[in-house]
């Protein structure tokens, strides 16, 4: 298989998993046990692509969102009396177990990088999914939410580092747990995840500027499809995912979640 080929199919992959409740890192990570498909052969060009490009499909189709938080910046000293501001505090503060747990647990996080925990964290989060779906109320939308409600989802996302947790998923999770609606979790799950795709995608680049590791026509290629594919395939399944939750349970990713952790057993057992 080309390089420019499997560069564009592990673009559709992140593209299609960061987004959806089913956790990228678990199938990225599959990909490669599976059928051999390393990311990691590309460098770390690649995973910036790969950044930016979902990144970017953020940014673009929560553009109005984000507008509004940008307006709160100058009342951030009177949040009491600014709504925009209160919101983006709130945003700041439940990113920051992500950072602290990044920090002060990469190493047990890249230990668990392995297929037996992805079938623990995919069946785990599976079964929470199905119980916040019958728990929550699904009436309350994103702005009612309390500080310490934010801060749950917060950890949540924290919690979305080990693999086959998947970071949409907790987060969504945890917002019906609150009673959120489904659509108003899935929104507020991809805004509060702005800081922290933008730190990751700020930090790799950092590290590949650094690198001073050579650009030759070939990985700015790879580069350039592993950006814009996952970019594209991020906007379109976050477009689909927020249409699709407005009538539809997360029941399907469940199932998926469920099936894919029964198949990964299977493979560790064979």
């Amino acid at each position: 298989m080309g390089l420019l080929l499997e560069a564009a199919l592990l673009g559709v992959v992140q593209g299609l998993t960061e987004f959806l409740p089913v956790s990228s890192s678990a199938h990225l990570i599959l990909a490669r046990a599976f059928f051999g498909w390393n990311a990691e052969q590309f460098g770390l060009p690649f995973d910036v692509a790969c950044h930016v490009g979902t990144l970017t499909a953020i940014l673009v189709y929560f553009r109005r969102d984000l507008r509004d938080l940008l307006r709160g910046v100058p009342g951030l000293f009177a949040p009491a009396s600014d709504p925009d501001a209160r919101r983006l505090w709130f945003i700041a503060l439940a990113t920051i177990p992500a950072v602290l747990v990044g920090a002060l647990l990469g190493d047990l996080i890249d230990a668990a990088r392995t297929p037996a925990v992805i079938v623990v964290t995919l069946s785990v989060v599976g079964v929470l999914m199905v119980v916040g779906e019958r728990a929550g109320a699904h009436r309350r939308q994103a702005d009612t939410l309390t500080l310490l409600e934010t801060l749950a989802i917060g950890v949540a996302q924290a919690c979305a580092l080990i693999p086959g947790v998947s970071r949409s998923g907790a987060t969504i999770t945890t917002g019906l747990f609150l009673g959120l609606t489904r659509e108003a979790a899935a929104r507020f799950s991809f805004v509060l995840g702005v800081p922290a795709m933008l730190g990751a995608a700020t930090l790799e680049g950092a590290k590949l500027v650094l690198s001073g590791a050579p650009m030759d026509t070939l990985t700015i290629q790879v580069f350039l499809v592993g950006m814009v594919v996952s970019g594209v395939v991020g906007y379109l399944t976050v477009k689909f995912l927020l249409r699709y939750l407005v009538d539809h349970t997360l029941n399907v990713f469940v199932a998926y979640r469920l099936a894919l952790a029964a198949v990964t057993l299977a493979w560790l057992v064979l």
